[in-house]
């Protein structure tokens, strides 16, 4: 096992990745899909689980005791509204250039023409239906702002609130700070359980190769290409718009804002990017976000515990992107004429609908009813479209999560940049985990 722990984590993550696709491929077309599932849902997808039920029971007492502890050593709280701003800023500046990617990637390819909308069973449209119920109308940004405030910190901490969490977090390090000399304890206390939760998170990553092995084989079992016959068009859409995003959007701000070395800020989240695309969760990957920040690319704890859960909450912009491919796919399918003024609402639409998004597999799909209205969908069509695009949405989710958390790891560089505390020696050694 010696040799083992000597490779670096992120090419034994890329390599679990490999080998659950070629073992998961193996078993769909060698013994047939019906038989196939059966083994992935018995013998791997329980591993996969057991993986993500780790790295989310390091979630939120990662969140709030990095979060306390990063508002805490930045010693004034005034600082926390330039980095706060800057963040936001950030964040929507891009979900904002990710949904016009997507809107142009999607004029291009066309990822709806032609598709026949007929060939949906009334079966999955019934199925659709009943989950959209069950889903609920989406909220109002005034609902939302309203629900950002607990009335129970510990309710919230107990059912994994995020945006309650960070902040019930901030005003509690706020506090702390305000508090002066008899805050300082606390303080440590505090900075010390973010410590440990760290080392803790080091310890379930060693995990991760063989969680990410296990879901990848499920994932593949079940599924195979058969995707790419049935909606290859817009999987190409989608993993060409997010592939784009991430290169040159993000790969603009990490190369010409920050001048830094483009190769190694990706080699720098490689381990953030398979976990994400193996379990198609920002809160899930979030303890390995944070990680690969500070290890690999010199984020301060400070920084990386404040941006980046805002950022797993508030950035993303894959589901802003994928919003308007799926406008253009309804459209494309259904013949509806989009004008100008109808890209301006979707582009608007995406970004205010994905704000917020919980970061759990395929619930984006849902807030494109809100989209699909926009361009004039009928509830009927909106099904149609949801009852279509669902049976294929874990392999749409991988990619869009691993565009969400990419744009989290840059935004929370470039603010650490800015505010002096990002160690460039670190970002441009070799990654060490």
């Amino acid at each position: 096992m010696g040799g083992w722990f000597k490779i670096t984590l992120w090419k034994r993550v890329m390599l679990g990745l490999a080998l659950g696709i070629i073992v998961g491929l193996g078993l769909h077309y060698g013994l047939g899909v019906d038989t196939a599932q059966p083994i992935g849902d018995t013998w791997f997808k329980p591993f996969g689980d057991i993986f993500i039920n780790l790295v989310k029971m390091l979630v939120v007492p990662l969140i709030f005791f990095t979060l306390v502890s990063g508002v805490t050593a930045m010693g004034d709280p005034s600082k926390l509204g330039s980095l706060g701003g800057r963040a936001i800023a950030l964040y929507l500046g891009t979900t904002l250039v990710a949904v016009t990617l997507g809107l142009a990637i999607g004029t291009i390819v066309k990822p709806g023409e032609g598709y026949d909308v007929s060939q949906v069973s009334p079966d999955a449209v019934a199925e659709q239906q009943q989950k959209l119920e069950a889903a609920g109308a989406s909220k109002g940004l005034g609902e939302r702002l309203i629900e950002i405030i607990p009335t129970n910190p510990a309710a919230a901490l107990a059912q994994g609130e995020t945006l309650q969490i960070i902040f019930f977090a901030i005003m509690f390090g706020v506090g702390c700070l305000m508090a002066g000399d008899r805050g300082k304890p606390l303080i440590d206390i505090m900075d010390s359980a973010a410590d440990v939760m760290m080392k803790i998170t080091h310890i379930v990553m060693e995990t991760a190769p063989f969680g990410v092995f296990a879901l990848m084989a499920w994932v593949m079992a079940g599924q195979g290409f058969s995707v790419l016959t049935v909606l290859g068009k817009m999987v190409f859409a989608l993993y060409l718009a997010c592939g784009l995003h991430m290169l040159l959007t993000y790969g603009g701000i990490v190369k010409f804002v920050l001048r830094l070395p483009l190769v190694r800020f990706f080699r720098g989240i490689t381990d953030a990017q398979a976990v994400a695309f193996s379990t198609s969760s920002s809160s899930a990957t979030l303890p390995v976000t944070i990680t690969c920040a500070e290890d690999n690319l010199g984020v301060s704890k400070s920084v990386a515990g404040s941006v980046l859960p805002l950022g797993a909450t508030i950035n993303m912009d894959g589901t802003a992107l994928y919003q308007g491919l799926i406008a253009l796919f309804a459209a494309q399918a259904f013949g509806i004429p989009l004008d100008i003024g109808d890209y301006f609402l979707v582009a608007i639409t995406a970004t205010l609908v994905s704000i917020g998004t919980a970061g759990i597999p395929s619930v984006s799909l849902f807030l494109a009813t809100t989209t699909l209205g926009v361009i004039g969908c009928t509830g009927e069509q909106t099904v149609i479209i949801l009852a279509i695009l669902f049976p294929f949405d874990r392999l749409l989710d991988m990619m869009r999560t691993v565009t969400n958390i990419t744009g989290d790891a840059a935004v929370a560089s470039t603010v650490a940049k800015w505010e002096g505390e990002l160690d460039e020696e670190v970002f441009r050694r070799v990654p060490t985990v």
